[in-house]
């Protein structure tokens, strides 16, 4: 922390000052729920805003958004069990067993309801999440999210072929990780810098050199994504988020999951509000941080937050948290 004032009482602009106070808000801590290590990252005071990651990334993929919303909110960002530094265990990664981690890390924390935002594979963990719980969920933000569609990358899909996961190590090896860290280290401080989404992407191909990583990758994607497509659709239940409210952010230019399905849920979920970002692709809180803001804080500012009562299972049927799964994938 010394070194941190310091840093800040010798910066000469004000561009310093936000990058110090923003890199400060990165900072992890952890918190142990039912034996599992769980990393988040929390900052700022107001209404809780709960981002949710995609697959093969962590919370630090918030960076970019982060320091702006904390102005405005209590921004609690968590890495997903199997993923950043939260724990591996040999467990269950289905969307329903991601949406109890969030809902016992509010409760651990004392936060009673969160507006949740989720991208990518996070999409179809807050659809999940604010289904099993609608009464902790606020408003939903989905962010290029998995489980209006069939279509999803080839590149996914080929990853849920038999023994794939045996050879996968062969192209995605400590030694080439390092390698590349290198040459991105060279090459900034050349002066040049890579696009946000190629940043994105490389994270997650980077994170793959790890064998643990590894393995929860592949448990979680063969639980969303087969190699004909997308294998769990939300599609069918979303009349039931007529009541919450529900913001779709999209960009344009998505390569990995087709901006129609941007509209096929907004099509599905009445009254909710779409925002395609024209020229972005997956990751338009990467890629168009400054709209991503404004757009999420105009709409948290002018959705009155939901107020719902627990979800009940179908009469005569228990509830089975993880299993009356909704959503998606990555």
């Amino acid at each position: 922390m010394d070194s941190e004032e310091s840093d800040s009482e010798e910066s000469d602009s004000e561009e310093s000052d936000s990058e110090e106070s923003g890199s400060a808000l990165m900072t992890p801590r952890t918190i142990t729920i039912d034996g599992n290590r769980v990393a988040y990252r929390v900052a700022g005071k107001g209404p809780v805003l709960l981002l949710v990651h995609g697959m093969a990334s962590s919370s630090e993929t918030w960076r970019y958004v982060m320091p702006a919303l904390a102005k405005r909110f209590t921004v609690l960002a968590p890495d997903l069990l199997g993923q950043g530094q939260s724990d591996k265990p040999r467990g269950d990664y289905s969307l329903g067993a991601h949406a109890n981690t969030l809902r016992d890390l509010l409760d651990t924390l004392g936060h009673e309801r969160a507006t949740v935002v989720g991208q990518s594979l996070g999409g179809g963990v807050a659809m999940q999440f604010a289904y099993q719980f609608p009464e902790r969920c606020e408003r939903l933000v989905l962010v290029n999210s998995g489980g209006f569609g069939r279509e999803v990358t080839f590149y996914l899909r080929m990853l849920t072929l038999p023994g794939f996961e045996s050879v996968f190590p062969l192209f995605c090896t400590p030694q080439l990780r390092d390698a590349g860290r290198r040459v991105a280290t060279w090459l900034g401080r050349a002066g040049v810098r890579s696009a946000p989404a190629r940043e994105e992407i490389w994270r997650s191909y980077a994170s793959l050199a790890d064998a643990r990583n590894r393995r929860a990758f592949f448990r979680n994607l063969r639980d969303v994504v087969d190699f004909g497509g997308q294998a769990v659709s939300a599609l069918g239940r979303l009349h039931r988020a007529v009541r919450l409210p529900t913001l779709i952010v999209w960009g344009a230019r998505d390569p990995f999951i087709p901006v129609s399905h941007a509209r096929a849920a907004h099509d599905a979920i009445p009254g909710s509000r779409l925002e395609i970002f024209e020229g972005v692709g997956h990751y338009p809180h990467c890629e168009a941080p400054e709209r991503f803001v404004d757009v999420v804080v105009d709409f948290v500012a002018s959705a009155e937050p939901a107020r719902l009562p627990p979800h009940s299972p179908p009469a005569g049927r228990p509830t089975r948290p993880g299993v009356d799964a909704a959503p998606a994938p990555d």
